[in-house]
C-alpha cells in the first residue's frame, strides 16, 4: 500500500484510500485521520472496515452507482463515432476534435476521449495498393517460402536499385543540436546531381553489398551482378529477390543469368515492394544518412552512402520475416471485400484463385 500511495500511475482516490488505511494501521483515531487528510471521519472508518473485511485490494474497487455520472448516453456516443467514421466535414478531408465537437454540440475533450477509447485517429493515413499481377499467389508463395524456409547451401539476396538519390545542399548552414532545441536546417536547397545505388541485402546475416552508378540501365545492372559473383565466391546458389523493373528482364541480363546458373532469380508481384527486404534497408539509409544530410556534390553524396554501408556492415542487423502466406492472403481478401463494398461498380483486379 505504501508503493501504491507513492506511485505516479496510481489514481488519486486510490492513493488517498491507501494513506487513510496506513494511518489507521499506525494506530491513529478516525477523527485524527480525517483532520490530517481533510476528509469526513466516516470515510476513514469506512476504509478501515472494508480493508479488514475484503483485504487491501478493496482500495481499488468502486461500488456500482458511485462516481460521476455520464453526461451523454450511449446513443449520443455512438452518433459521434458513426459521424467520425462515415462522414467528412464540409470542404475538408478529415475531422479534428474541435470541428467534430462543434458539429455534435459537445466539448472537444469528450470527442478526444471517445476517439482514444475506440483507437480512432482521423489525422493519420497509410498508403496501400492491391497488386494486379495475375501470378500474385505464385510469386508471393515463392518469395515468402524463401524467407521462412530458406534452402540449404544457398544465399538469399534481396536486391534493388534506389534511383535518383539527390545530392542536396542547404542554402545556409544549419544550427546544431543543443539543450532545449533540435537541430535545424533551411527549408530550401540546391541540387547538385543524382546517383543510383544498387544494393543486395543478405537475408541471413543482414550485410549489404552496394555500388553507386550514374545510371540504372541493364549495363549497370550487369556490372552489379558481376560484383555479386566476385563477392560470393564458390558454388553456393545465389537466390535473387527482385522486382519487375524492365532492366532486370532484358535479353542481355537473361543471357548472363543463363550463363551463370548459380544465380536463381525470384520476382516479387507487381506493386508489392513491401515483399523485398532491401526496401526496409533503403529506409534506414534514407533516415540515417541522406534525409538530414547536406551534400555539395555527387561524389560527396556517394562517400556518405559508402560510409553508411561500411558502418552498417560492421554491425549488421538482419530483418526477420514472420508473416505467413495465409495471413497475407487473408488481409488482402479483407481489403478487397471492403473496397468492393465501398465502390461496387469499380473494376478492381480480381485474382480468381485468391477470390476462391
Amino acid at each position: 500500500m505504501e508503493r501504491w500511495a507513492a506511485a505516479h500511475g496510481t489514481p488519486q482516490q486510490v492513493a488517498l484510500r491507501c494513506r487513510l488505511v496506513l494511518a489507521a494501521a499506525s494506530g491513529q483515531q478516525n477523527k485524527d485521520i480525517a483532520s490530517t487528510f481533510g476528509v469526513n471521519r466516516h470515510s476513514s472508518a469506512l476504509w478501515r472496515r472494508r480493508v479488514i473485511e475484503e483485504g487491501i485490494q478493496a482500495v481499488w474497487k468502486t461500488k456500482p452507482g458511485r462516481g460521476r455520472k455520464a453526461q451523454y448516453d450511449l446513443s449520443k456516443r455512438d452518433e459521434i463515432i458513426e459521424a467520425t467514421l462515415q462522414t467528412k466535414p464540409k470542404g475538408m478531408t478529415d475531422w479534428s476534435c474541435r470541428s467534430m465537437a462543434k458539429a455534435q454540440g459537445v466539448s472537444k475533450s469528450t470527442v478526444n476521449r471517445l476517439w482514444q477509447m475506440h483507437n480512432i485517429k482521423p489525422h493519420l493515413s497509410k498508403t496501400f495498393k492491391l497488386s494486379r499481377d495475375v501470378k500474385f499467389i505464385e510469386k508471393l508463395t515463392d518469395v515468402v517460402g524463401l524467407y521462412l524456409n530458406p534452402p540449404d547451401k544457398a544465399i538469399i539476396l534481396c536486391m534493388d536499385e534506389k534511383s535518383q538519390i539527390q545530392a542536396l545542399d542547404r542554402t545556409q548552414p544549419g544550427l546544431p543540436l543543443k539543450k532545449g532545441r533540435c537541430g535545424t536546417m533551411t527549408h530550401d536547397y540546391k541540387r547538385h546531381g543524382t546517383t543510383t545505388l544498387f544494393a543486395a541485402l543478405n537475408v541471413l546475416d543482414g550485410k549489404v553489398v552496394g555500388q553507386c552508378q550514374s545510371q540504372h540501365r541493364h549495363h549497370e545492372f550487369l556490372k552489379f551482378l558481376r560484383r555479386l559473383d566476385s563477392e560470393f565466391t564458390g558454388d553456393l546458389k545465389l537466390h535473387l529477390v527482385m522486382d519487375n523493373y524492365g532492366t532486370h528482364k532484358t535479353p542481355e541480363v537473361q543471357n548472363w543469368l543463363n550463363a551463370h546458373p548459380r544465380f536463381v532469380p525470384h520476382f516479387i508481384p507487381t506493386s508489392s515492394s513491401w515483399l523485398n527486404l532491401v526496401e526496409r534497408w533503403f529506409g534506414e539509409l534514407t533516415r540515417k544518412a541522406i534525409r538530414r544530410g547536406a551534400f555539395f556534390s555527387v561524389p560527396n553524396l556517394i562517400q556518405a552512402i559508402e560510409d553508411f554501408l561500411q558502418a552498417w556492415n560492421e554491425n549488421p542487423k538482419p530483418f526477420l520475416w514472420t508473416a505467413k502466406v495465409e495471413d497475407i492472403l487473408a488481409k488482402i481478401a479483407r481489403a478487397r471485400t471492403k473496397l468492393e463494398s465501398i465502390a461496387p461498380g469499380s473494376s478492381l483486379p480480381v485474382n480468381r484463385k485468391l477470390k476462391k
